[in-house]
């Protein structure tokens, strides 16, 4: 079996520079898309992606919204995404695929329920 000098893998270690990682290629690519290198910056989130499976870590919460999720194009605003808002929903559509994600949008309904009570 193991040996006297067996090395345990931590898993609480293991995600946590997982987590630092994935960060880290996301602004990579954040980057890249702004110097219009759309290429780099999709490498980069495929990248961040894989690690996120390998260590089951899911992807941070500030980069969850921030690429498409059909062909994995980084997303900005205006450089590669067109973004809307349309009655309680905000729509972003990716300029590489033409993929639609719509998003709700609630600040309507929370104004109006405080001014209610």
């Amino acid at each position: 079996m193991c040996g006297p000098m067996a090395r345990h893998r931590h898993r609480g270690m293991e995600r946590r520079i997982a987590v630092e990682r994935m960060t880290t290629l996301f602004r990579l690519a954040e980057t890249e898309s702004l110097r219009r290198h759309p290429g780099r910056a999709k490498r980069y989130v495929e990248l961040a992606r894989r690690i996120g499976m390998r260590y089951n870590v899911r992807v941070p919460a500030p980069f969850k919204r921030s690429f498409c999720k059909k062909c994995l194009a980084f997303l900005l605003p205006s450089v590669s995404a067109r973004v809307r808002i349309g009655p309680g929903r905000i729509v972003v559509t990716c300029t590489a695929c033409g993929a639609i994600q719509r998003y709700p949008y609630r600040r309507e309904q929370v104004t109006r329920r405080a001014s209610r009570g």
